[in-house]
């Protein structure tokens, strides 16, 4: 038993139900002749690794109104993008998309390459991310392969290998009905159809163009797939973060190591994050420890934070930071990790214990 499906089929439900979004040229667009912009498809593929449509979407109106073109974010200043970036996640991908962006002006002559062998030598982009360039905004016939899409093809072939060892045969599965005509379409086609009918829970089958053809609707196992390897729980980190609030209004930020987790990112000083941190108190002051606890889920590890605040005398001088007025920055400057910090220190200065 084979999936009876058609490319044609997808591509004909994509021109009525196209999501819109604001990097994406309308299927009806591109017919006129419109063509995807390559700085705007590939910002936006940066800023949606693994962060949600619905997120992306204020940051990359953001950033495009900020930097128009890949020569105005080449060249930007870097604080300023890593400020714009503060509470999308995953800070390397800022710091990526700067080099890139410099590699683009500097190797390139601004113009993006379309070929995925050259778009992954780029920071940042891995293959994926070099295939939805490609497709998108070159109509270059590769297969893009997401979570959306996995979820897919696991349904349409009825594939029941668990992941991560399917994903040979889902992508083999979706570079067979891949067309070599609105190859960019198309992409975001089975991509719009994983995130909106093909959906993890109650798919809504009844409306999907390739319902007919599903192995796995025909087989009654639809919604159990894909199957995936119980992911092993996570480890705990623990540390200490600390909150200074200077007499004239200043707060103590530090600018972390351009490398490793925040990198780059503004925040306020913290001790080593392990299983027994070291107290690592940036000033000598008389602290206060919050009852409250903050806790923050990185991709690979749970930290949990101990908050201790305190306000210090003009003319005090930190072991570490700065201090910052609060004209000088913004608390949307901040990671969302430091922001539940900031929350916490600001009420418990305002209201100490």
């Amino acid at each position: 038993m084979t999936a009876n499906i058609s490319s044609y089929d997808l591509l004909s439900w994509y021109d009525t139900n196209a999501r819109r979004m604001p990097w994406r040229v309308s299927p009806n667009e591109i017919k006129a002749g419109t063509r995807p912009d390559p700085y705007k498809v590939w910002l936006s593929e940066i800023m949606l690794q693994q962060t949600t449509v619905t997120t992306v979407k204020n940051y990359f109106i953001k950033f495009v109104s900020a930097w128009p073109t890949i020569s105005d974010l080449a060249n930007a200043d870097d604080n300023e993008v890593m400020a714009a970036w503060a509470g999308l996640g995953y800070y390397a991908r800022a710091r990526n998309l700067l080099k890139c962006a410099r590699i683009i002006m500097s190797k390139f002559n601004g113009i993006f390459p379309d070929n995925i062998n050259e778009l992954q030598k780029l920071p940042g982009i891995g293959p994926y991310t070099s295939a939805a360039i490609s497709a998108i905004a070159f109509d270059k016939p590769n297969t893009v392969m997401d979570g959306n899409v996995e979820r897919v093809m696991s349904r349409i072939y009825a594939i029941q290998k668990p992941l991560p060892f399917a994903k040979p045969q889902l992508f083999d599965g979706a570079q067979k009905i891949t067309p070599k005509v609105r190859a960019g379409d198309y992409a975001q086609a089975v991509m719009d159809l994983g995130s909106t009918i093909c959906i993890p829970r109650n798919p809504k089958c009844n409306l999907c163009p390739w319902e007919k053809g599903c192995l796995g609707k025909q087989k009654g196992i639809a919604m159990m797939l894909p199957n995936k390897v119980k992911k092993p729980v996570k480890p705990e980190r623990y540390g200490i973060i600390y909150v200074v609030k200077r007499e004239d209004g200043a707060w103590l930020l530090e600018k972390r190591e351009p490398k490793g987790l925040l990198g780059g990112m503004l925040g306020w000083p913290s001790s080593n994050w392990s299983k027994i941190p070291d107290d690592a108190a940036p000033i000598k002051a008389k602290w206060t420890t919050s009852n409250d606890i903050v806790k923050h889920v990185f991709s690979h590890f749970t930290l949990y934070l101990t908050v201790k605040v305190t306000k210090v005398p003009v003319g005090i001088e930190p072991i570490v930071g700065e201090f910052y007025h609060p004209n000088k920055f913004l608390k949307s400057d901040l990671p969302k990790l430091m922001q539940k910090v900031f929350d916490i220190g600001v009420s418990e200065i305002k209201n100490p214990t």
